[in-house]
Formats: C-alpha cells, structure tokens, sequence
C-alpha cells in the first residue's frame, strides 16, 4: 500500500520533470523510445497540428521493452505512426539508442546525414521524463532550441494506463537522481532542484522506490 504522504511526493516529482513548454512550430520532433506507445501518439498529434514536418523515432530495447516490442522501440512507433495515418516519407528511425545520450547524438546524426537542417526540435518523452531530456539535448546538442512535449495525463491517470504504482514511484525517483548526479558526469546540463523536490525524492529513496536507481560513485 502506498501511503498518502508518498503520493504527494510524487506529485511533487511529476510536476517537477514537467518542462510546461508551450508546443511551437519545430524544424523536427524526436519521439524517444520507451515502454509507452503514447510518446508515438503525441509526436503525431503534434505533426498533425503542423507544428513539425519531420519525425524521427529513436530507440533499441531495454528490459523493460525488449517483449512488448520485439522488432525494437522506435520500430514500434512508427508502426504506430503509420497506422495513425501519418505518411511513411515524414518518419525516420533511429533503432540503435539504448540510452537518452544515444537518443539524443543518435537523432541529431541521423538528420546530419541526411541533410536536415535543425534549429529547433519538439523532443517528445514520457511525462516523467521531460526535464531529464531536456537537460540531455541541451548538453549534447547547445546549438538548437529544445522544447519538451509529452501526455498531458496527471499522475493518477499515467499510473491508472500503467497498472503498476510502484513502478511509477520507482520511474520518478530514477528519473529525479540522474538529474542530480549525470551533470557531473557530462550527460547533462545542471539545473536548480527545490528544496522541497528534494526533500521528497529523499523520502521516496529512503521508503525503497529504488528499483530504478543507478549506482553512485
């Protein structure tokens, strides 16, 4: 049973990975690979709103994907992609990323090569995640504007299409510490954590959300 106190904490991890980036016109948007299929939906959404011409989908398989999306993460979207509608020439495929890092130099060499010119991308990630990509592209890529997109799901709803609390609270501690120890390690831009984020990323650590958790050191 996950008491009241963890949920508000949690809320208070959710609402801070939320960039609250306004979606705008991009030169490209870039779905990152995940176990969730809606990161797909909202980069088509956004595509049919004529806010990118251009997407790509990145991502190999982890553990947590490796059964429910065999053929590899970014195939999946954009088989997903495609069964929305969306036209086979406006999406590319990155299948080799295993990592947000990879994600991001991945995508940003693939539209190199083939000629694309960017100077801004809609990155679309789950919601969880949006400040960890953001604060990737912006150290892997400084050149180009970063404007961050996901589901516009609450944190109940998001669990609710899960059906794995815990796992959720595990996600959002994991997300929350590589903010705190990727900058030192070059994979990211730092950023300003609030004190009471803090706070509660400490007490969901020390509850035992840590499935998600990295070794330190």
């Amino acid at each position: 049973m996950i008491s009241a106190q963890a949920w508000a904490d949690a809320q208070l991890l959710w609402d801070f990975q939320r960039m609250h980036h306004t979606p705008r016109p991009c030169s490209v948007g870039i779905g990152l690979g995940s176990h969730d299929l809606g990161v797909a939906d909202v980069t088509v959404g956004l595509y049919r709103r004529g806010m990118v011409p251009l997407m790509v989908f990145t991502g190999a398989t982890s553990r947590t994907t490796r059964d429910r999306m065999p053929r590899g993460e970014a195939e999946h979207y954009r088989e997903r992609a495609l069964e929305l509608g969306v036209p086979g020439a406006v999406v590319l495929v990155e299948p080799r990323a295993r990592n947000t890092g990879e994600n991001i130099r991945f995508s940003r060499d693939l539209l190199a090569e083939r000629g694309v010119g960017v100077s801004s991308v809609l990155l679309v990630s789950k919601p969880y995640e949006e400040r960890r990509a953001y604060a990737t592209a912006r150290k892997l890529w400084p050149e180009v504007e970063v404007v961050s997109a996901s589901s516009s799901m609450t944190l109940a709803e998001y669990t609710d299409s899960i059906r794995d609390a815990r796992l959720v609270l595990d996600m959002l501690v994991g997300a929350h510490q590589r903010l705190l120890i990727y900058p030192a390690r070059g994979f990211m831009i730092e950023q300003d954590i609030p004190e009471a984020v803090g706070r509660a990323y400490g007490r969901l650590r020390d509850q035992g959300f840590t499935s998600r958790l990295i070794r330190e050191g």
